[in-house]
Order: C-alpha cells, then sequence, then structure tokens
C-alpha cells in the first residue's frame, strides 16, 4: 500500500512512537510518505526512517511557564494557511491514511475519502478512561483536531477499553546493575531553564541531566545540561534512576518499560497532561506534583523505583494488523497486544 502517516510534531513523543510503526509498515514492503506538522523543521534529528516528508504549519498550541495559553493559542492560528496545505497536497496515489493525532493528514483523508486511522495516545481519549480537566471545549477539540474513521489509542493500561499498550522504541531494556542510582534526567519542555534550575541546584548528591533548548553540553557542578538528541536521551534515560518530566505520554511509557521512578508535572490547563497526571496516579507508577516544588523532589528522591511493566512490540502488532485490513477490529488487536504486557518485580 502507499501510506501517508501524518505525526504531530509539537512534541517528540509522537515522532518517537512513529518512527517504530514506520519502521515496521516499511519492513513490510509498504511504501509510507510522511507529513509532519506544528512546529519549525529546524529543531528535528535523526529523521532518515521519515523520508520522503514534508513540514508543514499545522496547528499547535502554545504554553508559557508551565500553563496552556489559549488566547496566544488562538492568535497564533492560521487558518487560511492550514486549508491551503490540506488542498494542495497531491494524495492522488495514496491508499490508506494514518495520523498520530495530526490533522492535514487526517483532512486530507476526508477530503479525497481515503480510508483513515488514528493511532496514538490522544485517540484514547474517545473511550472510557481517566479524566481530569475535561470540559465540553476540550473533549470537542480531543474529537475534531484530527478525525479518523478507526481510533486506535494507547495507554499504560486498558481500563477494560480497546485501548493499546504504548509503543516503545525497539530494543529498549535496562539492566538493573547498570543504573547509577543518583543520575536523574530532567526533561520540563514547558517550563523556564531557570524556574528548573532553581528546582534541582539545591539537591547536590545527585546528578541532573536536563535537556531542554540549549546550545551546546555544559556542566554546571551537578547539574549536566544537554541539547535536545534522542540518542544521547535515550543512553541517559537507559543508566538513569528517575526522570522528572511533564505529564506527555511517550517518556512516561519509555520510564515505566524501564522501571524507572517518576516526579511528573502536568502542564496546567492541558486536559491530555492532568488526565495523565491521574492516570500515573491510580496506576501507582509515580509522584506527581501540581507546580515546580522542591518538597516534591525531595520525597521523589527517596523513593524507591517503581512498577516496571515490559511492553512487547506493539508496532509490530499494528503494522501486521494494518496490512490485514481488518481495521474494524480493534478490540481483537487489544487483547492481543495486552496478552503479551509482562509486570516486572520492583
Amino acid at each position: 500500500m502507499n501510506i501517508l502517516y501524518g505525526v504531530q510534531a509539537t512534541g517528540n513523543g509522537h515522532i518517537s512512537r512513529s518512527r517504530e510503526v514506520i519502521r515496521e509498515l516499511k519492513a513490510l514492503g509498504h511504501q509510507v510518505r510522511v507529513v509532519l506538522s506544528g512546529r519549525q523543521p529546524t529543531p528535528f534529528w535523526n529523521m532518515d526512517l521519515f523520508k520522503p516528508y514534508d513540514t508543514l504549519r499545522g496547528l499547535t498550541f502554545v504554553s508559557r511557564r508551565g500553563k496552556l495559553r489559549y488566547i496566544q493559542t488562538a492568535r497564533s492560528l492560521n487558518l487560511f494557511r492550514f486549508y491551503k496545505d490540506v488542498f494542495g497536497y497531491d494524495a492522488s496515489d495514496i491508499d490508506l491514511v494514518i495520523s498520530d493525532f495530526e490533522p492535514i493528514s487526517a483532512r486530507i483523508a476526508k477530503r479525497r475519502h481515503l480510508t483513515s486511522i488514528g493511532l496514538g495516545h490522544q485517540y484514547a481519549f474517545y473511550y472510557d478512561i481517566p479524566l481530569k480537566g475535561a470540559n465540553p471545549v476540550s473533549l470537542w477539540v480531543i474529537k475534531n483536531f484530527a478525525p479518523v474513521d478507526h481510533a486506535v489509542g494507547l495507554h499504560w493500561h486498558h481500563f477494560n477499553q480497546p485501548v493499546l499498550p504504548p509503543i516503545v522504541p525497539l530494543g529498549l531494556k535496562s539492566c538493573k546493575s547498570q543504573v547509577i542510582e543518583n543520575k536523574l534526567i530532567v526533561y520540563l519542555p514547558f517550563e523556564q531553564v531557570d524556574d528548573i534550575l532553581s528546582l534541582i541546584r539545591p539537591f547536590e548528591r545527585h546528578d541532573f541531566y536536563v535537556y531542554h533548548q540549549f546550545d551546546q553540553s555544559e556542566q554546571k557542578g551537578h547539574i549536566h545540561l544537554r541539547p535536545y538528541s534522542r540518542t544521547g536521551f535515550l543512553q541517559d534515560l537507559n543508566d538513569c534512576n528517575g526522570v522528572i518530566s511533564n505529564a506527555g505520554f511517550e517518556l512516561l511509557s519509555e520510564s515505566i518499560h524501564l522501571g524507572k521512578k517518576l516526579l511528573i508535572k502536568p502542564l496546567a490547563g492541558q486536559m491530555e497532561q492532568l488526565s495523565n497526571a491521574v492516570a500515573i496516579s491510580k496506576l501507582n507508577h509515580g509522584r506527581v506534583m501540581k507546580k515546580l516544588n522542591r518538597d516534591s523532589v525531595a520525597q521523589f528522591l527517596d523513593d524507591v523505583s517503581m512498577t516496571q511493566m515490559r511492553y512487547p512490540n506493539v508496532a509490530r502488532l499494528v503494522a501486521r494488523w494494518i496490512e490485514s485490513g481488518n481495521w474494524e477490529d480493534v478490540a481483537g488487536l487489544a487483547q492481543t497486544a495486552w496478552e503479551q504486557v509482562q509486570p516486572l518485580a520492583k
């Protein structure tokens, strides 16, 4: 098949899991063209697997100091450009559209009457899962931002719904003997750097590896500043003992898969992250802080490792399901995937 794959590039998590699915689809012999939207093309890295791909403006959300800004988001929208990209995209040879919550590809599918599959965490919100911060507007946005024919949601638990386990990178494994007890990753892209450094500076007995929009690596005592790098990030994630992050889905999934302890600070006003925080607490996968708080960090540093869930190669299961053409049977796919999840002892 010729597949158009849309990736919401606002967060790196969409890119990470889409990379795994695209790899599996190409391994099965399918031709995949990719549309990435939601941010400027310059911050992308390790993108060879996505070729051929186009970067378009799309739609995105504006945040500042850890809070979603609705007025600035509305002002940033360029609907004329958005629909120009939708109507101007040549999809004459496309057989199927897959969208990881990417709005341009979803509307290309509707315009050309192509079957569309939604694959991503946001599509889990089509079902009855833990919610917080939901209101008619936020629920409308979830359902209409990137609407599809078949919604395949991802979550850390099935909640008796036809959702799948997370998609984590192929070969992502951690050996407990290699874990450095005082090493922590800090990934808070929605927070100001000064606020992050103020939060962790007092804890001098721990080494913090802070990933943010830095130009180059730099060390300031026990704080290690790191520019965004998927390879470097995964290396640090592999041997760290814990992660302090916002409540995006993909990094938390990778951390749970590796058995890392978690402290999360959800983006205020963002239903998805607020709901993720509720789920993390209910499933006992980590701690939650409403705002950047040193007492929360101190308690987190004293924690032992949290519950580890070893997830199967969900990307391969999804690729084979897509190839089968049995797209109505999302429940059967979900059941097969959850049967292969392995909870591991702490």
